[in-house]
C-alpha cells in the first residue's frame, strides 16, 4: 500500500468522529435557537466555543497512526459527544415542558352527579330516567354543560328541578324530592364547613364526574379606576399565583387556598408579593355585589379570581401562575428543599409530624407544605398562613433564579409537568428567561399582606353564616400604594 493511501486511510477515524460531532453540534445550537432561551450573543458564544472544540479534536485525530495525540483526541471527542447529548436532552425536556405548561386559555371544572349512597343505580345509564336536582343561582353555565353531557350519554332529556342554594340541593337528594343531583364537585368541601353536613360524604355517592372545559376569560372592567386600567409598561408584570386545594395531579377548578399578586419590575428586579387571606370578604366579579370568601371564587374559575382581586385592588389583572398541591410538593423537593426563617417556634396542628424551630428551618415538599397551610396554631390565623406562604413562595424563587438549580434540572421539569400551568404564552417565558440570563444579578422580593377582622355572615357561595374576615381597607390601601412604587420603579419601603 503506498504511504499515500496509508495516509488517507489513517485520517477515516478521525473524519468520522469530526463530523458526527459536527451534526451534534450544529443539532444542538438549532434546538437552542428554536427555544428562544437564549440571547444571540450567547447563542454565538455557544456555537464557537463547541466550534473550537471540534476544531481542536479534528486536530488530534487527523492521524491514526499518531496514537498518543489520537487516544488524547478521541477522549476529548467522547467528552464532548457526552456533552452534547445531555445538553440535547435538557433543552427538548425544558422546550417540551414549558409548552405543556404555558398559553393555557382553557379550564376545568369537574361536575359531579350523586346519588344517595345506597341507590341501585351505578353509571348513569343506569340513572336516564332519574329527577336531577340543579342549582338555579350558581354556577349555572357548569351546570348546563353537565346536563348536556349527560343526555348525550343516554339519548334523552333530562328532567330537572332547580333549587336555590347548595343546601337545599343536597337537601331535595336527602329527602327524596330527587334521585340524583348535579352539582360542582369543588362545593363539597364548601359543604362539609356548614353545619350538620360535615358527614355528607358518607350519606351520598358519586355517580360519576364529568368535566366541563371552558375557555378563561378576564373581564377588562375589573377596575373601578380608569387609569389603573391602562396598560402596564413592558417591564411591569402584574401576576396572579394560585394554589389550589386538590393533592391529585390534575388541575382544576376549585377554592383557591393561596390568593398572591405579583408585581414584578424587570428592569429595577424588585418583585411585590401581596397576600390576601383565602376568608376576606369581597364581592366577586360574577356575584352582582354580594360578598363571598375570595376562596371560593376559584370553584368558578381562574378567571373569577382575577377579576375579583382586581376589583379589590384597582388594577387589571390577566396573568396567572397556578399550581396544586401536589405539584407544590413536587416542586419543592426537586429543588433540593428550600430555607424559610420561622419568626416562631410551632408544631403543625394539621400535620403534627412537622415541628418548626425559631430561625431558619430547611423544608422538604411536605414539611413546605404544612408550614404553608398552617393558621391553628397562630393566635392571627389566616395572616400568618399567608405570611407562611409569601415565605415559601419567595424561597423557591431565590432558589429557582440561582444556579443551585442547575443540579436538580430535571428534577424540577419533572416536578412542574402536569401540576403547574400558566397563561402566559411560550415566548413571553422564554423573553424573561433571556432577560435574567443577560441581566443576571439578584432580586429584591419583598411580601406584604393585607388584613382584617374575623366575623360571621353568609357568603355568596354558602346557604348558611360562616367565618369570613372583613377587609382592613388601610391595608389595602398600603397594598395599592406598595404595587405602584414598584411599577414607578421605586425601592419598597414597608416602614413608610
Amino acid at each position: 500500500m503506498s504511504s499515500k493511501r496509508r495516509r488517507k486511510k489513517a485520517r477515516v477515524p478521525g473524519l468520522i468522529i469530526t463530523i458526527i460531532l459536527l451534526l451534534l453540534v450544529a443539532e444542538f445550537v438549532g434546538l437552542l435557537a428554536i427555544t428562544k432561551l437564549l440571547p444571540v450573543y450567547l447563542l454565538f458564544a455557544v456555537g464557537i466555543v463547541f466550534m473550537t472544540c471540534v476544531l481542536l479534536v479534528a486536530m488530534l485525530t487527523g492521524n491514526f497512526r499518531k496514537k498518543v495525540r489520537f487516544i488524547i483526541g478521541a477522549m476529548l471527542g467522547v467528552l464532548l459527544l457526552a456533552i452534547l447529548l445531555l445538553g440535547n436532552l435538557y433543552v427538548m425536556s425544558t422546550y417540551n415542558t414549558l409548552n405543556k405548561i404555558s398559553g393555557v386559555n382553557t379550564q376545568t371544572s369537574q361536575i359531579g352527579v350523586y346519588v344517595l349512597k345506597d341507590d341501585s343505580a351505578q353509571s348513569i345509564e343506569d340513572a336516564k330516567s332519574y329527577t336531577f336536582g340543579t342549582l338555579s343561582n350558581l354556577d349555572t353555565e357548569n351546570t348546563q354543560a353537565a346536563v348536556k353531557q349527560i343526555e348525550e350519554r343516554t339519548g334523552q332529556s333530562v328532567k330537572t328541578q332547580e333549587e336555590n342554594g347548595v343546601t337545599k340541593l343536597v337537601d331535595s337528594l336527602l329527602d327524596g324530592s330527587c334521585d340524583a343531583i348535579i352539582l360542582n364537585h369543588a362545593y363539597l368541601p364548601v359543604l362539609e364547613d356548614m353545619e350538620g353536613y360535615a358527614d355528607i360524604e358518607d350519606k351520598i355517592r358519586e355517580l360519576d364526574l364529568l368535566s366541563v372545559d371552558v375557555e378563561i376569560k378576564t373581564d377588562d372592567t375589573a377596575s373601578s379606576d380608569d387609569t389603573a386600567k391602562q396598560t402596564d409598561p413592558d417591564n411591569i408584570i402584574r401576576l396572579y399565583i394560585s394554589g389550589i386545594d386538590t393533592r391529585g395531579s390534575e388541575i382544576i377548578n376549585t377554592r383557591s387556598d393561596v390568593n398572591i399578586i405579583a408585581t414584578i419590575n424587570t428592569d429595577t428586579k424588585q418583585m411585590l408579593l401581596v397576600s390576601t387571606p383565602r376568608d376576606y370578604f369581597v364581592p366577586l366579579s360574577i356575584s352582582n355585589g354580594v360578598p363571598d370568601k375570595l376562596t371560593h371564587a376559584g370553584i368558578y374559575g381562574i378567571d373569577v379570581s382575577m377579576d375579583t382581586l382586581g376589583m379589590l385592588y384597582d388594577i387589571s389583572l390577566d396573568d396567572y401562575f397556578r399550581v396544586n398541591f401536589a405539584g407544590f410538593i413536587k416542586i419543592i423537593d426537586a429543588l433540593g428543599g428550600v430555607d424559610v426563617n420561622s419568626e416562631e417556634a410551632f408544631t403543625a396542628y394539621t400535620d403534627s409530624r412537622y415541628s418548626y424551630t425559631k430561625g431558619i428551618n430547611h423544608l422538604g415538599g411536605e414539611a413546605a407544605l404544612a408550614y404553608a397551610r398552617e393558621r391553628y396554631a397562630f393566635s392571627d390565623g389566616d395572616r400568618a398562613r399567608g405570611r407562611h406562604q409569601m415565605e415559601v413562595i419567595s424561597a423557591v424563587m431565590q432558589k429557582a433564579l440561582s444556579p443551585d438549580i442547575l443540579s436538580h434540572y430535571t428534577d424540577v421539569l419533572a416536578g412542574i409537568d402536569g401540576c403547574f400551568e400558566t397563561n402566559f404564552s411560550y415566548d413571553r417565558l422564554a423573553e424573561l428567561v433571556r432577560q435574567q440570563l443577560t441581566d443576571s444579578g439578584s432580586w429584591n422580593i419583598v411580601s406584604y399582606s393585607v388584613n382584617g377582622s374575623g366575623d360571621t355572615r353568609q357568603p355568596y357561595s354558602m346557604s348558611a353564616n360562616a367565618y369570613v374576615m372583613i377587609p382592613d381597607q388601610t391595608t389595602v390601601d398600603k397594598a395599592k400604594e406598595l404595587m405602584q412604587q414598584v411599577v414607578d420603579g421605586e425601592v419598597v419601603n414597608l416602614n413608610e
